[in-house]
């Protein structure tokens, strides 16, 4: 550990550090990707259970959920952390670096599940609250919508929640601070392939062919039109073209031709609206050059929406904590996107951000081969999630 001040965390969490940053390695060691994490589900399982909890698995495939209920009251809340890893291969140097080529924990899901973890054991030995905790440890994060699976797979009713909770490291702020946006605090992030039909023919020859390129050039400037003339100034829309796919040969104007986009809202209107005229607009410039546009449209993560008032309650306990040098000062929406979105459309709830660092110590991004976790917030993180629960279901 660093011989710099570490980040607040309570004196009892602390006692068992040096065990969850160990954890938290061989974790990161051995990343699973999405509705893989057989390993990791069971190690998560094994410890629940020799703790005391409840333990019930299979949801989302690879999803496992502890239960532990103390006391009389019908109250009821989930704390979720991720467990997938990211099809990426780690090239930073360290002792507890991935070992398997091609996989690694590159968004920090290792410290969310080491967290949730040492929180756990934490509330197993204290019992100093009256209700029910569900510890809910995802699959699939990473693309995949794990959460939407687990709801699928009946979540709710197997264990109802009245609120639920989720937290994201945050390399760029400072350690162990806290950032949370009530409202719609993430974007949606959807998939849309424009598929273009022409007429192929000799490149010396285009008054034979109906050209695609030509069609999707027009379309990739039009696409531009959206965000600039239908989106309203004061609201947040996203259309980025990340691939134009067609042809092979100089001298060949082919047949077809793929455009890939992203297209990210901050607003479920505004995603709507996106999706209306990300399709209106390819179809008539197709058909103004004789071509033809297919659109498919995949809806796959939404804006992630924090209720205000379970915001403010998160924000309140932090700054009661901490003060307000524990918060980031006006902090402002993210256009990432994040799977957690699935939950909060069921359950009112807020999704927090803890500090990972700046600079050499946590700064580096996620989705980064040199990214980690930073181990000096892990107590942070788990003393956050004591603290909620021992307000939000206090005695």
């Amino acid at each position: 550990m660093s011989e710099r001040l570490l980040p607040p965390a309570l004196d009892e969490v602390r006692a068992h550090e040096d065990e969850m940053v160990a954890l938290r390695r061989q974790i990161h060691a051995n990343p699973e990707l999405g509705f893989e994490e057989h390993a990791t589900s069971e190690l998560v399982a094994e410890r629940l259970s020799r703790w005391g909890w409840e333990v019930h698995r299979g949801l989302g495939g690879t999803g496992v959920v502890g239960t532990l209920k103390v006391g009389d009251s019908a109250r009821r809340i989930g704390l979720r952390a991720d467990m997938d890893a990211l099809p990426m291969t780690e090239t930073a140097d360290r002792p507890w670096a991935s070992k398997v080529f091609g996989k690694m924990h590159a968004c920090g899901h290792d410290g969310h599940t080491a967290m949730l973890l040492s929180a756990a054991r934490h509330l197993a030995a204290t019992r100093r609250f009256d209700g029910t905790v569900h510890a809910v440890f995802q699959p699939a994060e990473e693309g995949l919508a794990g959460a939407r699976k687990m709801l699928e797979d009946g979540f709710l009713e197997r264990f109802p929640c009245d609120a639920i909770f989720g937290m994201h490291n945050a390399p760029g702020l400072p350690e162990g601070q806290f950032m949370a946006v009530p409202g719609f605090a993430m974007a949606s992030a959807d998939t849309c392939i424009i598929r273009i039909t022409g007429q192929g023919g000799h490149g010396g020859l285009p008054q034979n062919t109906v050209d695609p390129i030509v069609a999707g050039s027009a379309i990739v400037m039009a696409l531009q039109s959206i965000v600039a003339r239908n989106v309203p100034p004061l609201q947040t829309g996203i259309v980025s073209v990340g691939a134009f796919l067609a042809g092979d040969a100089p001298n060949v104007i082919p047949g077809t031709a793929e455009l890939r986009l992203t297209v990210r809202a901050m607003q479920p209107e505004v995603r709507d609206l996106l999706e209306r005229r990300i399709t209106e607009l390819a179809q008539a410039q197709a058909a103004s050059f004789g071509a033809q546009a297919e659109v498919s449209y995949q809806r796959r993560y939404p804006v992630l929406r924090n209720s205000p008032e379970h915001t403010r309650f998160c924000l309140e306990l932090v700054r009661d904590w901490l003060g307000d040098s524990g918060l980031v000062e006006q902090a402002e929406p993210v256009t990432a996107s994040e799977d957690f979105a699935f939950f909060l459309e069921k359950i009112p709830g807020c999704f927090m951000n803890i500090g990972n660092g700046v600079g050499s110590v946590g700064g580096c991004s996620v989705h980064n081969t040199r990214y980690d976790f930073n181990d000096r917030v892990l107590s942070t993180g788990a003393s956050y999630w004591v603290k909620l629960v021992e307000r939000w279901l206090a005695p």
